[in-house]
């Protein structure tokens, strides 16, 4: 595995454009999932408010 091997060069290059990608899209899902959990539990909250004792 040197500079000089096209197969190594190509690899490289493909982790490298690749993998930010990859990681964006995935804290982008966790990010996304958890507003979504967030507004199902403010419309539950809505629906099912606390009794005024």
């Amino acid at each position: 595995m040197t500079i000089n091997n096209p197969i190594f060069i190509l690899a490289l290059i493909t982790v490298i454009w690749f993998l930010p990608g990859i990681v964006v899209r995935r804290f982008n899902e966790l990010k996304q999932l958890k507003k979504k959990e967030k507004t199902q539990a403010d419309a539950i909250k809505k629906l099912y408010p606390n009794p005024k004792d």
